[in-house]
């Protein structure tokens, strides 16, 4: 498939960082801070030491992941070359266009993971299956 996305276009995103001695805010809004419209809203946290999260691609789905507390770490994946980003700052964060495989791992103690995502969740634009991955990539 010539459209499929590659670990390339996959990007790490500034947010915008207001503040002062009081303290910081940070805005996303849809198709300005991040390149889609966001659909869906979620966070993962009080994840135990040693486990992994994600191990997933989507179909058609955007995301945008950001550690809004503590560290972790995302291993991209497009079925031919892998990288690693760190995310640990609240005011970045990783767009991950559809077609690459994600997996979340190496969370600090206290982090949570805000995924904001262009697609209501459809079971059917998962695929969970690392094999099935690789050969849809190349259907």
């Amino acid at each position: 498939m010539s459209n499929i996305n590659s670990i390339n276009d996959c990007s790490v995103l500034d947010l915008p960082q207001l503040g002062n001695r009081k303290g910081h805010i940070t805005h996303i809004n849809n198709n300005i801070e991040v390149p889609f419209a966001i659909k869906r809203v979620f966070y993962i946290y009080d994840i135990p030491g040693g486990v992994s999260r994600g191990a997933h691609a989507h179909k058609t789905c955007h995301q945008f992941l950001t550690a809004v507390s503590g560290a972790f770490e995302v291993l991209l994946d497009d079925g031919s070359n892998e990288k690693k980003i760190m995310l640990n700052r609240p005011y970045y964060g990783l767009h991950i266009p559809p077609g690459i495989w994600a997996l979340e791992m190496n969370f600090s103690s206290g982090s949570v993971c805000l995924a904001l995502v262009s697609h209501l969740f459809d079971e059917g634009d998962y695929i969970r299956d690392y094999d099935s991955y690789l050969k849809w990539r190349t259907s």
